[in-house]
């Protein structure tokens, strides 16, 4: 599934839907509140777009160690991972979520990548005894913020390992979800997922409990102010996983891998020509992606960046921007022309808090 499950139930509520085809969610009306209830009490996230690969069979785990960055040798059943899967040349193909089951392995991966990774597996699939498949009934939601335990523990009467990715069954509803511990909105939550067909119940469940609905606006605010990059918006084939900062994604320690050689000597001898940074910028107006980041070097105004993010920054009261700079120009405090404007944006330190 590439759309939300819950498009119909959002309407019904009021809640505010952009113009994209497949629509998403961007505010139930209160994205201040939503914001708070992310760091002080729980808010909760439609995730039910995001898609499922399963890989079973009895070479699965050694192929996909030996393909993907991750160390999945390491992985015990009940555990998982985020991963990528990198090119040749070292840059990033595709961000994941990987999880070993009893029987198979299963990736959850944002929408409108599932079918494009599996073939990029099958790829490299040769001899090896296993099955690479795109499967339906996968309709996550997730949530975080302090009080996520005690919702989740009332809703589904079981919490998943504390473990980053650990991951576990429970009952809900007359059938069966998967908790797992995974990365929300830039901070540690819990991702639920009972399909589709129980994803309204399971929204509704929640948020009687006391989970606030929130959307892509507030998630923006939060990630940003994280330095979390989002696949597909700051992450594509165009860049190395330490420029993104996607270091808990890759493994310098298991050997070799597709991409490992190049992601070695980043590590080793440096040398990236960009990394990804925070920028405050002087108004409050979205900066659109791609906006470049120029600045005097030499007495030559230069390119040196390029924007991929903007939100808007609580702790700040300012708008913030994530984007790539070049080294040698990376320093809290260096500031930037955006674009053509007279407007600007000074790097402040990531993470972002009060």
């Amino acid at each position: 599934m590439d759309r939300s499950a819950l498009l119909a139930l959002h309407r019904g509520a009021g809640a505010r839907l952009d113009s994209s085809d497949p629509p998403a969610l961007l505010t139930y009306g209160d994205v201040p509140g939503e914001y708070r209830a992310a760091l002080e009490a729980c808010a909760l996230f439609d995730e039910t777009d995001r898609e499922r690969i399963e890989v079973d069979g009895e070479d699965a785990g050694g192929f996909l160690h030996r393909i993907l960055a991750s160390d999945v040798r390491s992985l015990e059943v009940g555990g998982g991972q985020r991963s990528l899967l990198l090119s040749s040349k070292g840059k990033v193909l595709f961000e994941f979520d990987l999880f070993r089951g009893p029987d198979a392995f299963w990736i959850s991966i944002p929408p409108g990548s599932a079918a494009g990774l599996a073939a990029a597996l099958e790829n490299y699939h040769f001899a090896e005894r296993l099955r690479i498949a795109v499967t339906g009934g996968h309709a996550p939601l997730a949530v975080c913020g302090p009080q996520a335990d005690r919702i989740v523990r009332e809703v589904a009467g079981v919490l998943p390992p504390e473990a980053d990715h650990a991951w576990l069954r429970g009952d809900f509803g007359g059938g069966e979800i998967v908790l797992a511990r995974v990365q929300v909105a830039g901070s540690p939550g819990i991702r639920l997922d009972g399909g589709s067909g129980l994803a309204a119940t399971l929204w509704n469940a929640l948020r009687t409990a006391g989970a606030t609905p929130a959307g892509i606006v507030a998630r923006d605010c939060l990630r940003v102010e994280a330095g979390a990059a989002l696949f597909g918006v700051d992450v594509d084939e165009n860049v190395y996983p330490q420029e993104a900062r996607l270091e808990t994604a890759f493994s310098l320690t298991k050997g070799c891998y597709v991409g490992q050689e190049v992601v070695a000597k980043i590590d080793t001898y440096g040398g990236l020509n960009k990394r990804l940074v925070a920028l405050r910028i002087s108004h409050d107006d979205p900066v659109p992606r791609g906006t470049r980041l120029l600045r005097e070097d030499e007495g030559e105004l230069r390119d040196l960046g390029v924007v991929t993010s903007w939100a808007y920054s609580f702790v700040l009261d300012a708008g913030v921007a994530l984007g790539y700079v070049k080294r040698r120009h990376q320093e809290p405090g260096t500031t930037f022309r955006l674009g053509p404007t007279t407007a600007e944006g000074v790097i402040v330190p990531l993470p972002i808090r009060p």
